[in-house]
């Protein structure tokens, strides 16, 4: 029989193999991503230099001529992208064609705390809500608790997010005068105390990370209760009652850790929704964050600064798929035991 120092460089290599497919088929996808997101930004009608020359009585075709050679829009496709992919190699992606010409990476890492703070605020207000919601409906199915949540959830699942905000600007804004109704500081925020700062920020950020959160809460609590009900029904559930564990033993340690696997896939989906979900809260709160500016600059046709939130919103998906297989792994000894042969 072998020994087991024998076996031990064996395994590490098994391991070794398999992280070196999964980077390179992460990174075979990234560079498709950039291709077609390349290709259908430059296939979208309008330019960036519409914008500087058509509301410009004096610019003629000369001086847009001389844009498109200044932003290199003048060279062939192909030749752009390999342009661009050489930026990005040095993690340089490029200067934003706007009046500021700005660096797009110095744009989006100014934007990007604001962004990913609401979102995962928003993220862990709904875990802790959605799943004892979803639990307590899967184990009283039928009842009148099961029934209201379930009514509320047709509620979340039919008021569009932009719907929901007005109302709650409408009620605590305007009604009530308890929340301010958009922007991010209130004026004279730079005279105030640390405290009262971040008092202040808190208060204006109380009613989005709300629609945030109403709005994934009706589908996560629906789909943790249907993952419930399917664990309930398994053989070693019967087994661990039939053992004389207590309910909420039964229920919490065995079931819940089996009833979040398929959450997990949800949650590693949702990861990327980081940008595209922000773009319309962020519009109507007036929130200086990555959501409002891919929307500006859209709107404008800045190549450099669209591609910039696109290869975020990339890196966003691949992290949400290593991240959703890591969560498999320590939810499931299962996994961890196959990854290990």
């Amino acid at each position: 029989m072998p020994e087991p120092s024998a076996q031990s460089p064996k395994k590490n290599y098994f391991l070794s193999g398999r992280f070196l497919r999964k980077a390179l088929w992460m990174l075979l996808v990234f560079w498709g991503i950039t291709i077609i997101s390349f290709v259908v930004i430059h296939l979208a009608p309008g330019s960036p230099t519409d914008m500087e020359t058509t509301l410009n009585p004096l610019a003629g075709e000369a001086a847009r001529k001389r844009l498109e050679e200044i932003y290199g829009l003048n060279q062939p496709l192909w030749k752009q992208y390999l342009d661009w992919v050489w930026h990005l190699v040095r993690l340089d992606f490029g200067v934003s064609m706007s009046a500021d010409a700005r660096p797009v990476m110095d744009k989006i890492l100014e934007r990007l705390p604001l962004t990913i703070g609401m979102n995962v605020a928003s993220l862990v207000l709904t875990l802790l809500i959605a799943i004892p919601c979803g639990v307590y409906s899967a184990v009283h199915r039928g009842g009148i608790g099961d029934r209201l949540l379930t009514i509320l959830v047709f509620i979340g699942f039919a008021m569009p997010s932009f719907w929901l905000a007005l109302i709650l600007m409408m009620i605590f804004g305007i009604d009530l005068g308890w929340l301010p109704m958009s922007g991010l500081t209130s004026l004279g925020f730079e005279g105030m105390t640390t405290w009262q700062k971040i008092c202040d920020v808190t208060s204006h950020l109380i009613l989005p990370v709300a629609v945030y959160t109403f709005g994934s809460l009706a589908g996560m609590s629906r789909y943790m209760r249907a993952c419930m009900l399917d664990v309930l029904e398994q053989d070693y559930m019967l087994t661990a009652k039939a053992k004389g564990l207590s309910g909420a033993c039964v229920i919490w340690k065995h079931g819940l850790r089996n009833a979040l696997l398929p959450l997990i896939t949800l949650l590693g989906l949702s990861v990327p929704g980081l940008i595209g979900g922000s773009v319309i809260i962020e519009s109507i709160f007036a929130l200086p964050g990555l959501g409002q500016l891919f929307y500006a600059a859209v709107m404008a046709r800045d190549y450099p600064l669209i591609m910039g939130n696109l290869v975020l919103g990339a890196v966003l998906t691949l992290a949400g798929n290593v991240l959703a297989d890591m969560c498999y792994s320590y939810a499931d000894p299962r996994i961890r035991t196959a990854g290990s042969r």
